[in-house]
């Protein structure tokens, strides 16, 4: 949060159950807390979030990148008296806050590995004298027996773990030594304790809960993660290659010409360190103040880049996924991604260090054939050379090919990553800068053909609804022979090659982009069925608009590559879940979240949202019903099938 700033941010959304307030809110001034940081009124949700922490001891926040997070537990610990304690992986931004906070006459202070010995000591000596008022640490710091003999002897009102996210295998940026936070603050039990996270699904959200030991009623608060402002792009490329002249056609968009006035600055993703060195080193040869980041280099090396950045000494820095995370600049113009992250989780936190200023700006993905082959060969082989577990590897498998389907769909691309975030409240019915909105507006079809075509094919999906896959659904609107449409009756109906003018590849492409705009998903396990969704109910009935981009015949040719093959069996969007489903789906977690308690096993090894959510929707009576549910194989069925059919029966009892 920049000093004096306020953003327009969009408000918080409260997803958590009734409580009741435990502990009275101790007697603090936040409004002149505020005015200490050099701010006049709080950003939407903030103060709300630091009342529920005050009174309820326990929060867990989530909001997106440059959303006011850290104020949220700062403020607070200039108010509580004694030393708060901030848990962070991010030594550029402990170095960035500390000096901020001491600035304003705060007394603050932090712990890194990158610090000498005596002057570590030194400050260890200050700290057990209680003479700060905030301290930073990194989680290392937490196997050292004397940090934590001193917390205990300390008046710590306050807890803070930033990048809570970070603690859950089930995420996109899992860190072992996150482990070891859940026994440290469970030995401070008079603290308060605040998780931050920028992002965060809800399977991730529970197994933090889980990690960390907190109660089932713990406050979760979803800050909005709408950012129109952020023009997305994708561009799906033959060749790695192919990429050059992209990215230099979206710096020269968005930074103008090398060596010209300064109009912002730039971050590249790239997916090896090789790429790394060799873009920054083509860029500094075009004229950009170039520099690259990447894990391989001394932390003297990336501290200076950093701090150039900082500074803006440069124009572009060319970084893997190390750079990023803490790093406060507002004029990033444009993001670029050479090659796809590790998930939309990943993709989206890294694309919001664009545009923070709430200024305009473009984030732009590439990808090709081999980016998928690469991800999978680096998912296998796992952390350190060893096999990833089973699990683990098909989760982290389909969180990719989530970011794969998001890439390839043809709906309004904010409005796919918010249903993807659960918040549906935010979705904007089209940003209108987007690619997918701007080839839409350039009206390449006419609309009222699009909604004739998408309405087509939606019927072929409702005709096939509950019983097969999204092949037959093509075959039939086709017009194939297919033993499945002629045993149903199918070949009679009018659905029967109602697209028969287009090629199988191309219908089987448009169903996919149905699924991605949230008009249909799919439930079962190993062989999943198509059904439709509310939504798509709608869309068919012409009660909502069919805003699509059709595919184009270029785009069919490639969709017999291993990536659009291995994309068929979910979507990007979760179907959208209504009054009784909702209450089902909140039901489910709860029960995921004690079975995996009891069982001393991550939430994820009990069910993935997207099987309560199948669950929450079917409302299964029976075990042959549950077993339609996504994820629900024979030894799902005898484990938890019990537990999940009457945890169904209770939550909705009609």
């Amino acid at each position: 949060m920049q000093r004096g700033a306020v953003a327009a941010d969009p408000s918080f959304v409260f997803r958590c159950a009734s409580f009741a307030v435990s502990d009275a809110s101790p007697s603090v001034d936040l409004d002149a807390g505020l005015e200490r940081f050099g701010h006049t009124q709080f950003r939407p949700g903030q103060r709300e979030a630091m009342e529920t922490l005050l009174e309820r001891r326990r929060l867990l926040l989530v909001a997106p990148t440059g959303g006011g997070k850290s104020l949220t537990y700062q403020l607070p610990a200039t108010l509580l008296g004694g030393t708060t304690i901030v848990i962070s992986p991010l030594v550029a931004l402990m170095a960035d806050q500390v000096a901020s906070m001491t600035a304003m006459g705060v007394r603050a202070t932090y712990l890194a590995a990158t610090l000498p010995g005596d002057e570590v000591r030194a400050r260890m000596g200050a700290i057990a004298r209680g003479e700060f008022d905030i301290v930073y640490v990194a989680p290392e710091r937490l196997a050292f027996g004397g940090f934590r003999g001193i917390a205990q002897q300390l008046n710590v009102p306050l807890v803070a773990v930033d990048e809570a996210h970070c603690i859950s295998e089930w995420g996109h940026d899992f860190r072992p030594e996150y482990m070891q936070i859940g026994d440290f603050v469970q030995s401070l039990p008079s603290a308060r304790l605040l998780a931050c996270t920028a992002t965060a699904t809800p399977i991730v959200r529970d197994e933090i809960l889980s990690r960390l030991g907190l109660p089932d009623d713990t406050p979760q608060i979803v800050k909005g993660f709408a950012r129109p402002n952020l023009a997305l792009r994708v561009k799906e490329l033959r060749y790695a290659k192919e990429r050059e002249p992209h990215v230099d056609d979206a710096l020269k968009e968005a930074l103008g010409t090398p060596g010209g006035e300064r109009l912002g600055t730039a971050i590249i993703y790239a997916p090896t360190r090789k790429a790394t060195q060799e873009q920054a080193s083509r860029l500094e040869r075009l004229g950009w103040a170039a520099a690259p980041y990447h894990a391989g280099m001394t932390g003297t090396n990336r501290e200076e880049v950093q701090m150039r950045f900082i500074g803006g000494e440069l124009d572009v820095v060319v970084a893997t996924n190390a750079f990023g995370m803490g790093i406060d600049r507002g004029d990033v113009r444009v993001v670029v991604h050479l090659a796809p992250p590790s998930s939309i989780e990943a993709y989206y936190q890294e694309v919001g260090r664009a545009g923070r200023d709430g200024d305009p700006a473009t984030g732009l993905l590439m990808y090709t054939p081999s980016d998928v082959q690469l991800r999978r060969r680096l998912l296998e082989r796992g952390m350190d050379g060893e096999p990833t577990p089973k699990a683990i590897f098909e989760h982290k498998w389909n969180l990719f090919l989530e970011l794969m389907r998001w890439a390839e769909g043809g709906s309004c691309r904010h409005d796919a990553i918010l249903r993807y975030f659960s918040d549906e409240a935010e979705t904007l019915a089209g940003c209108g800068m987007c690619d997918a909105c701007e080839h839409m507006g350039e009206e390449a079809h006419d609309p009222e053909e699009v909604t004739l075509i998408v309405r087509k094919a939606l019927s072929g999906i409702a005709r096939v609804h509950g019983r097969y896959g999204l092949t037959a659904a093509a075959k039939l609107l086709k017009g194939n022979k297919d033993p499945r449409i002629e045993r149903a009756g199918l070949e009679n109906t009018r659905t029967h090659g109602a697209l028969s003018e287009h090629s199988e590849a191309w219908i089987t492409k448009l169903l996919r982009r149905c699924v991605t705009a949230g008009w249909a998903d799919f439930m079962g396990d190993p062989h999943p069925v198509v059904y439709l969704t509310d939504d798509g109910k709608d869309v068919m009935a012409g009660r909502r608009p069919a805003r699509l981009v059709l595919p184009r015949a270029v785009e069919v040719a490639k969709s017999s590559s291993p990536r659009s093959r291995g994309a068929k069996r979910g979507s990007v969007d979760a179907p959208e879940l209504d009054e009784v489903a909702l209450v089902v789906f909140e039901a489910l977690r709860a029960y995921r979240r004690e079975r995996a308690k009891e069982d001393g096993v991550p939430p994820y090894v009990v069910a993935s949202d997207r099987t309560l959510r199948d669950v929450a929707l079917l409302r299964p009576r029976t075990a042959d019903e549950l077993m339609l549910a996504h994820g629900i194989g024979p030894s799902k069925l005898e484990k938890y099938g019990e537990g999940l059919l009457g945890c169904v029966a209770q939550a909705n009892p009609g």
